[in-house]
């Protein structure tokens, strides 16, 4: 039986008689805490950072006592709960790790009650990127305009509107309440601008608010930056000139944030300036930016997501292996590369990228894309986390010095557009503090403290929202299809789609290729051997048509219509199979959700129930379109 008539079937003698909530808009994300003033909390340490800790604790807390204790044998951001009768202590080796742990309290009195708990970061970075422009659009963003308003932050005031303000502090709050220590708060895509010195006012109004809440912040830049302001005629990074910009540049942003992280950098890369433009390497270009930011402990996280220019006819998925293997050990030890988790681009399943098999000399972090550009964005109920720790199967947490996520936040009422899409926030958040977290806990959590409590309410949508990537994949892409959406906006199918205006490696024919005779990418020895980038035993494996795992079949190899697959049926029955199954399991979630409109506030209630159907009509066209598609290749 199908997951979601499982769940339906476990409902059949579900009967609660609840009255309807108060309509809300979901601006107050999972930190739907109850009033009580309550506790009293003492310290004997006092810092704005404790200040909020305490601030929360008294005001939302239900012991009657905590005590905050400095204990400097603890990590670095750590902390450990001691629950004590009716009190408790939390003790820390710095003050944000009282914070952090007195968020962690409160998580416990919203979901599993007070216990004993130690608990430590995996990462050293955890931090959130976000692709807002200076205009107030968000590239790839499906909940509103810019968090940020830059129009109504006054940088020589050294303030913002009181509404900028009370979405920001909200926005830190959430964010210190999963751990996550950092803000890239601009496009990768970057506009020079944001190195002004009006932008650099606003921004380190931005970065006052919060220094407080644990989070530095970050900018993205524009290589061309000190040619693009008038400043210098050229941008290569060999030259004196551009070298010393940098180092003013840098110098003039730390007199204004003293905390500063440093530089988040694509380049080279669809469009973007970089060093190539000089005949210069990427290590070339980061280690300039990384010279300037060292003395003051700043870093350069440089994107690995390069292809085009220098790799022509080279399969996409190749080639950030090929530009940036022969570069490792040559960048200076505050530059870290930062490789999405896959090798093409946040599709809704792809191998591991083997960059992260590779490079060994310079340190790593991962780039997971939390808004859905191509999990139906936010129009769909998509759970993220069983992808993330898909990776985590195949790289191992212990390779990487942090973690980044592509936000998913705007100016909308509820921050994310879809009320579930704030769950890929909250679950980003827990795997970038814990990676070993399952993700069924961490939507359950995240359930018990955004919905409801209640068991049957929670088991169900767990249930549902675990499945519920698996099930994109089937109405979308399944065994191992990819890149087939509609041009520039990602949203719906187009398996016919070709440009000769785009790069190839932008058309979805490029990467199917269906025709009479199959469907898929050779990309083993046979074809580009893009396995052979792979380590043991995955190299061998995705090269045996046999072998390979089925639900990266048509990535990795090309294969008739008519092969036989393991349940003894043709790939071309499979394929029906998986796209009318993603449909159904579709079909089901609103049936699932309308069982409890009564524990659910009739605003996000009613929401979601128009989103669910908006989603089930989506998967409904996927499926047309791209089975019609499909029997058209193969004649019938």
């Amino acid at each position: 039986m199908d997951r979601i008539y499982k769940i339906l079937f476990s409902l059949t003698f579900f009967f609660l008689c609840h009255g309807i909530a108060f309509a809300e808009d979901g601006s107050s994300l999972w930190l739907r805490y109850t009033s009580l003033d309550k506790t009293q909390v003492s310290s004997d340490t006092h810092s704005p950072t404790i200040a909020i800790a305490r601030s929360e604790l008294e005001r939302y807390g239900t012991l009657s006592s905590v005590k905050l204790v400095i204990d400097k044998g603890l990590p670095s951001e750590g902390f450990r709960i001691l629950a004590k009768g009716d009190g408790a202590e939390i003790r820390a080796s710095q003050d944000i790790g009282l914070l952090y742990g007195a968020y962690a309290l409160l998580r416990q009195q919203q979901t599993s009650g007070i216990r004993n708990l130690r608990s430590a970061p995996r990462f050293s970075l955890r931090l959130l990127n976000h692709w807002d422009n200076l205009d107030g659009s968000v590239e790839r963003g499906y909940a509103g305009k810019s968090l940020w308003k830059w129009e109504e932050i006054d940088g020589q005031a050294r303030k913002m509107s009181r509404g900028v303000e009370q979405r920001v502090v909200q926005y830190c709050r959430a964010n210190a309440s999963l751990g996550i220590n950092g803000s890239v708060l601009n496009n990768v895509n970057a506009s020079p601008k944001i190195l002004s010195p009006a932008y650099l006012d606003k921004v380190a109004v931005l970065a006052a608010a919060m220094r407080p809440y644990g989070i530095r912040t970050f900018l993205s830049i524009n290589f061309a930056s000190p040619m693009a302001l008038g400043e210098t005629d050229t941008a290569d990074p060999l030259d004196s000139r551009v070298q010393q910009w940098w180092r003013d540049k840098v110098s003039e942003i730390y007199a204004r944030i003293p905390d500063f992280g440093g530089f988040l950098v694509k380049a080279n890369s669809e469009g973007q300036p970089g060093p190539g433009d000089y005949g210069r390497t990427h290590a070339d270009g980061a280690n300039m930016l990384a010279a300037a930011l060292e003395p003051y402990g700043g870093i350069v996280m440089w994107r690995s997501f390069v292809y085009g220019a220098n790799h022509k006819g080279e399969d996409r998925v190749k080639q950030a292996v090929s530009e940036f293997l022969p570069m490792d050990g040559q960048f200076r030890r505050n530059v870290i590369l930062q490789s999405k988790n896959g090798p093409l681009d946040f599709q809704p399943r792809e191998p591991y990228a083997p960059i992260f098999d590779n490079i060994r000399q310079t340190p790593q972090m991962v780039e997971f894309q939390i808004t859905q550009e191509y999990l139906g964005q936010s129009k769909h109920l998509v759970y993220l986390a069983p992808m993330w720790k898909e990776f985590f199967r195949f790289v191992s947490p212990q390779r990487l010095v942090g973690i980044a996520g592509v936000a998913n936040i705007g100016d909308d009422p509820n921050y994310c557009g879809h009320p579930f899409s704030q769950a890929n926030w909250y679950a980003f958040g827990r795997l970038s503090w814990d990676p070993s977290l399952s993700s069924a806990s961490i939507s359950q959590e995240w359930l018990m403290q955004t919905f409801s409590r209640e068991e049957h309410f929670v088991s169900s949508l767990s249930q549902l929202m675990e499945g519920s990537r698996e099930d994109c994949v089937d109405y979308m892409m399944p065994l191992g299809l990819h890149h087939i959406f509609k041009f520039d906006h990602h949203y719906g199918p187009e398996p016919d789609g070709f440009r000769a205006d785009y790069p190839i490696e932008w058309c979805p024919v490029y990467y199917h290729k269906a025709d009479a005779q199959g469907i898929g990418f050779e990309r083993s020895a046979k074809g580009t051997d893009a396995v052979a980038q792979y380590r043991r035993p995955y190299r061998k494996r995705y090269d045996s048509l046999r072998k390979c795992p089925e639900e990266y079949l048509l990535w990795f190899h090309r294969v008739d219509w008519d092969h036989p697959m393991r349940n003894g049926k043709t790939l071309w029955e499979n394929l029906v199979a998986h796209y009318d199954r993603g449909v159904s399991q579709v079909k089901g979630y609103r049936s699932v959700w309308q069982q409890f409109e009564s524990l659910v506030d009739s605003q996000r209630w009613q929401e979601v129930d128009h989103l669910l159907e908006l989603q089930y009509r989506n998967a409904q066209e996927w499926r047309e379109v791209c089975l019609g598609y499909w029997q058209k290749m193969k004649g019938g």
